[in-house]
């Protein structure tokens, strides 16, 4: 290997960053120290709170108000970046060190095109003419394959699909060339499809312009894809760091070992005997259309969300519902709680059309299909304790405030989170431990019938398993069905009977989990296995 391909361009040094007063613990970050080099991706790889973005955020001048460095050094072209000015961190901020963030959304300001985003970039750093700068925004929307960039660059991030968004913020973050790329779970939010393309993009292009890359994740099936090194962290500290094919073929530590473990498998599940009794619920040629009114300038659009879906769920069975972004599938679950009203179709639950239902015939079923949402925080009220969030529904039909909330502290135990948290706020649990309130507010109402849509897909993988395990657990004992909804297959093998796989607002293929593993009829469901991150890649055998 050359001098170039070896050279270090981070080098960070016993790196300690202090929390404030009242955290978890004192140091996010505890002597800490690895190196990043010229041509190579290391993937620095922990659950939340292990303190692999607080050393990213470090390097970047971005650490949060009272979060602050208290020992070691950050080199990068023989500068300490923990020394530097905010001035001075901007200068490098782009031109220098590139950052992809996670979420494209926040990342992108709503109210401006593409082109002028991507453009604003050249601007801040005084390089180019403003016809320059357009150019070269469109050169690189081709570079980083986006679809029409003629038509995307005059588009504003809200027109464009979340796949699209985030190769929107990797242009802007390679735009002037830069030395290092920092890529903050870059693919998390993404469908197994588009996170395969990102994936493809940023080893491809990191491959070509020969930068060194920084790649934060929680899942090792995308350290297994993408990783040349793997430091894993855990509480602060490095507990393992070395080449990716001997931390994935032979770990050493017991946390990481935990870790690959808990990748959901790729292995095909097992086989379970067809559920036979009649349907709880039976969903005939359901319909939905969105369509938004066109401005000025803009002709009104039609998007066939649902097209002729029709499908069954019998008592005490799990039916996974998977697609990309954008094939119906939340569409359908939204629908099933009638939290969106379907153009036309049935919804048989039980025999009663909830499709048809309205007022107080609607209230009076309601409560028979609950909703476990995809981001538990955001669909908390963070000024109410999480006993009263989970009561409250309880209370709107009827029951006692203080018997609704002695049912809360139940149902919080039985998730596993001890009655006591009744008196507890949403910010004061973790992501893992929200989505556990969020099954017990889904559970206040005695359903028969839950949706889960992507209830595991933004949770640690070690996380997304106990969750898995505690709903087949609340499952059998409580005699639930269950409408699992997710865009990864590998999670639907481990707890779906049945997979119905969906695009474009179609069901294109159905059968039991062992069938459309090993036996894909259809080109895309084949394609959304290829994709799933780690298959087919060398990681160590798990008891």
């Amino acid at each position: 290997m050359s001098d170039t391909a070896t050279q270090t361009v981070l080098s960070i040094r016993q790196l300690s960053v202090a929390l404030p007063k009242g955290a978890d613990r004192a140091l996010a970050v505890e002597d800490v120290s690895y190196d990043v080099k010229r041509g190579e991706i290391m993937c620095v790889v922990g659950e939340s709170g292990s303190g692999k973005s607080m050393a990213a955020n470090t390097v970047m001048g971005l650490l949060p108000k009272g979060v602050r460095p208290v020992q070691g050094e950050a080199i990068f072209e023989g500068q300490n970046l923990i020394t530097l000015t905010e001035k001075q961190h901007r200068a490098l901020r782009g031109l220098k060190i590139g950052m992809i963030f996670q979420e494209p959304m926040t990342a992108l300001n709503p109210l401006m095109r593409v082109g002028a985003q991507i453009a604003e970039v050249f601007e801040a750093h005084g390089k180019l003419t403003p016809k320059q700068r357009q150019a070269r925004a469109l050169e690189l929307l081709i570079e980083v394959g986006i679809p029409q960039p003629e038509k995307a660059i005059r588009a504003y991030p809200f027109e464009l699909s979340g796949g699209q968004r985030q190769r929107v913020v990797i242009a802007m973050a390679l735009a002037l060339e830069p030395v290092l790329l920092i890529a903050d779970e870059p693919t998390t939010a993404l469908d197994v499809t588009t996170q395969a393309q990102i994936l493809e993009l940023i080893r491809d292009l990191q491959r070509r312009r020969g930068m060194a890359v920084m790649f934060i994740t929680h899942d090792f099936g995308v350290v297994a894809e993408i990783a040349n090194r793997v430091c894993v962290m855990r509480h602060g500290q490095i507990v393992e760091i070395g080449e990716a094919s001997e931390v994935l073929g032979n770990p050493q530590n017991e946390y990481t070992q935990a870790l690959i473990a808990a990748i959901p498998s790729n292995a095909v599940p097992p086989h379970r005997e067809a559920n036979t009794t009649a349907p709880l619920l039976d969903i005939k040629r359901l319909n939905k259309v969105f369509r938004s009114r066109g401005g000025w300038f803009k002709a009104s659009r039609e998007v066939r969300a649902l097209d002729d879906v029709s499908l069954t769920l019998a008592r005490g069975e799990t039916v996974g519902i998977v697609g990309e972004s954008g094939s119906g599938k939340s569409t359908l679950g939204r629908c099933v709680v009638r939290l969106e009203h379907p153009d036309d179709g049935e919804l048989l639950l039980d025999g009663v059309n909830l499709s048809q239902l309205k007022g107080d015939a609607l209230r009076r079923e309601r409560h028979r299909v609950q909703m476990i949402f995809q981001d538990p925080y955001a669909s908390l009220n963070p000024r109410t304790r999480v006993g009263m969030a989970i009561a409250q529904g309880p209370i709107a039909n009827g029951t006692p405030k203080a018997q609704a909330l002695k049912q809360a502290g139940e149902l919080l135990d039985m998730v596993g989170l001890g009655a006591s948290a009744v008196e507890r706020y949403p910010h004061e649990f973790s992501g893992g431990q929200r989505q556990r309130i969020g099954i017990a507010r889904a559970l206040a109402l005695n359903p028969e019938l839950i949706v889960a849509d992507e209830a595991v897909s933004a949770l640690d993988v070690s996380i997304q398993a106990q969750v898995l395990e505690l709903l087949e657990e609340l499952k059998q004992r409580l005699s639930l069905s269950l409408l699992f909804i997710t865009h990864d297959l590998r999670v639907a093998a481990q707890i779906c009977d049945r997979i119905v796989v969906m695009q474009h607002g179609r069901i294109v293929e159905q059968g039991s989990a062992e069938q459309i593993f090993l036996h894909p009829r259809e080109a895309y469901t084949r394609s959304l296995l290829e994709a799933i991150p780690g298959r087919g890649a060398p990681v160590a055998a798990t008891a």
